[in-house]
């Protein structure tokens, strides 16, 4: 049991995943599938987060009497990754304005039904 309140940050990232790839995978809305897609992001995002974490870990500035330091590449990548997400995500959401206006929904069943009566 110890081991599994120890590692509480997976199972939170384990849900969050689950969380954005149901609601990509169920949901006909495009809106709600941009915001699972997101959700699954922000997993991703804590996932390299717990992983860079170094319990004890020092800033990785060389100082004295200072042995362990903590790795800032994983969280380099995340802010990388968080400014790649925003335009993504801006890019969907534009994608989807065009789309309503095209079709008048943003339900996907719908949109297939009048792509396929034609």
């Amino acid at each position: 049991m110890d081991f599994f309140i120890s590692h509480y940050n997976y199972w939170i990232v384990i849900f969050l995943m689950m969380v954005g790839l149901y609601t990509v995978i169920n949901r006909g809305n495009l809106i709600k599938k941009i915001i699972g897609l997101n959700i699954f992001q922000v997993s991703v995002f804590f996932l390299y987060i717990s992983m860079g974490a170094v319990k004890d870990g020092a800033a990785p500035i060389i100082t004295e009497g200072v042995k362990l330091y903590s790795n800032p590449l994983p969280h380099v990548l995340i802010l990388t990754a968080i400014v790649v997400g925003v335009a993504t995500t801006a890019l969907g959401l534009a994608l989807v304005v065009r789309i309503k206006e095209s079709y008048g929904t943003i339900e996907e069943d719908e949109i297939h039904e009048m792509d396929h009566s034609l």
